[in-house]
């Protein structure tokens, strides 16, 4: 498959895994991507899942072998570039340098450093460091043009490294290249999902889980990194995860602007409930069908016993607005919704509207924990109507959700 004439896809899809990271549930698998840029030297982007190795290896091989070479022999590769030194990426590294005696490795400082410890050995004579603003000539490939950022020809591919730090690992480095203008992203703009090579329709639901339940700690960090992609011509992103992205490239940077600056992405409320008899359930739905009534552009309803945690996550970021309701448990919060404003408090949840919906047998207490818990996050306003439930909705209690109601639409 081809990137462009002369950058290759030799990545893998696992189809089979369940959990991507042991946690996060992936039903359509997952790609790792790897990629083979051909000029006078031939540059692979980075390994792949432990798993896949042999696969990868054979996909390079197979695309080596249709690169001419003048003695009529197929050509190896002269570079193997890491970016990223998650397992997902690097477990092949050794298996890579075995086959290819003569290729070195390129990486940053701190990945060689990880790379000592997953394999007793950083590859010392082979070592190429790079960091930010360091360049890699791949040689004159078949003529010039004028893509670089600085304004000189470009004859053949120049990779230009960016430092990536905490994008999400510190090691982190991304790889630009001038020639064919396309930004090799490391885990950026990733999503979950087995690869699809012309079809990012969709993108966004799977990217965007994929950031908030990985990347979405490290905003501050991805901003830096979105300040340095502005001053790029990129026309081609490709992520070690999901499709390339060849199209609409404004589109995919903007969303990461928003998501990093944790920003509102759409107009809605979330409405995030524990219900252990069904009198919470109740009263969630309740508000639901009377903030439709109001005109709420979206309303999500989500059953955070029952549905998949990092899609509650998402949407808790996604909307600009949250009604955190719970029953009462052992005099705080259900471990249901602890475990979830865990982890948005984990991730830097921010500049949200919140709400909160409590209910108890006898002394209802729900509401005070919850706003104990969400204490870390920054620029939250609280609206003052609370709705304090004892067992089951009452006139009363749905007078006070009509008064919520008033307040998330207002």
């Amino acid at each position: 498959m081809n990137v462009t004439d002369s950058v290759k896809y030799v990545g893998v899809s696992d189809r089979e895994i369940d959990l991507f990271e042991g946690q996060f549930e992936v039903p359509d698998g997952m790609a790792y991507n790897s990629y083979l840029i051909i000029d006078e030297k031939i540059c692979v982007m980075d390994s792949v899942d432990a798993a896949f190795g042999d696969q990868w290896l054979l996909n390079i091989e197979k695309a080596l072998s249709e690169v001419p070479a003048a003695d009529g022999k197929s050509r190896t590769p002269d570079y193997l570039v890491v970016q990223h030194m998650e397992m997902d990426h690097s477990s092949n590294i050794r298996k890579f340098a075995e086959k290819y005696p003569e290729a070195k490795i390129v990486s940053s400082k701190m990945a060689f450093g990880m790379m000592k410890n997953m394999f007793e050995d950083d590859f010392a004579g082979r070592q190429i460091v790079v960091g930010e603003g360091s360049v890699l000539e791949l040689g004159g490939g078949d003529g010039c043009n004028d893509g670089s950022s600085d304004g000189k020809p470009v004859c053949g591919h120049a990779l230009n490294f960016i430092a990536a730090p905490n994008v999400h690992w510190p090691e982190v480095i991304m790889t630009y290249d001038s020639k064919e203008k396309i930004l090799f992203s490391a885990d950026a703009f990733g999503k979950f999902g087995a690869f699809d090579f012309d079809d990012p329709e969709g993108w966004e639901c799977e990217a965007r889980r994929y950031y908030f339940g990985i990347v979405g700690k490290f905003g501050s960090a991805v901003q830096s990194l979105l300040k340095k992609a502005a001053a790029l011509d990129i026309q081609t992103i490709c992520s070690l995860h999901g499709p390339v992205l060849s199209e609409n490239i404004g589109h995919y940077i903007a969303l990461y602007d928003t998501w990093s600056s944790y920003g509102v992405e759409s107009d809605g409320v979330v409405i995030a409930y524990t219900s252990v008899y069904g009198h919470t359930k109740a009263a969630a739905e309740k508000l639901a069908e009377l903030l439709i009534a109001k005109g709420c552009p979206k309303v999500v309803l989500s059953d955070l016993a029952r549905e998949d945690i990092y899609e509650c996550v998402e949407d808790a970021f996604r909307y600009g607005k949250i009604v955190f309701a719970s029953t009462t448990y052992c005099g705080g919060v259900f471990p249901k919704m602890r475990e979830f404003i865990e982890h948005l408090v984990e991730r830097n949840f921010q500049k949200r509207t919140v709400a909160f919906i409590e209910n108890g047998s006898w002394a209802p207490a729900a509401a005070k924990a919850m706003r104990a818990l969400l204490e870390p996050c920054t620029e939250l306003k609280y609206l003052e109507t609370k709705v304090s439930i004892k067992i089951s909705m009452k006139d009363s209690d749905v007078a006070a959700l009509e008064n919520l109601a008033d307040e998330l639409t207002a």
